[in-house]
């Protein structure tokens, strides 16, 4: 099976396109393959403590639900170390199952054999 690596910059500056990614990675991660989503801009904030309470798209279940679904799943959650430093975010700050991660662990899947597909 295809590693799936899938680019999330939105959080609830724009919560249907923020949940998207975790309805499609949760759908992904369940599968054999790996997948691992990638956290930039807002979306960073989807990976903190406290980020997803009370955040929902009309039509779409809680952003805190699709989080969790993905992780459980087994999905990875990457975020952007340039962002989070650039916003304070630390390692502390993060759910479980949320990491910080540099351009280096995207472009190792990537090399790995990892496809983008979002």
């Amino acid at each position: 099976m295809t590693d799936i690596l899938i680019n999330n910059s939105f959080g609830k500056d724009d919560t249907a396109k923020a949940s998207v990614p975790f309805i499609v990675g949760g759908a992904s991660a369940a599968r054999d393959g790996q997948t691992a989503m990638f956290l930039t801009h807002g979306a960073i904030y989807t990976a903190t403590k406290g980020g997803n309470e009370g955040v929902r798209a009309e039509g779409f279940a809680p952003l805190e639900d699709l989080v969790q679904g993905y992780i459980g799943n087994g999905g990875i959650l990457w975020v952007c170390k340039a962002c989070a430093d650039a916003k304070g975010v630390t390692a502390d700050d993060l759910i479980e199952g949320a990491e910080i991660a540099g351009a280096g662990h995207i472009l190792g899947f990537l090399d790995n054999g990892g496809q983008m597909l979002m």
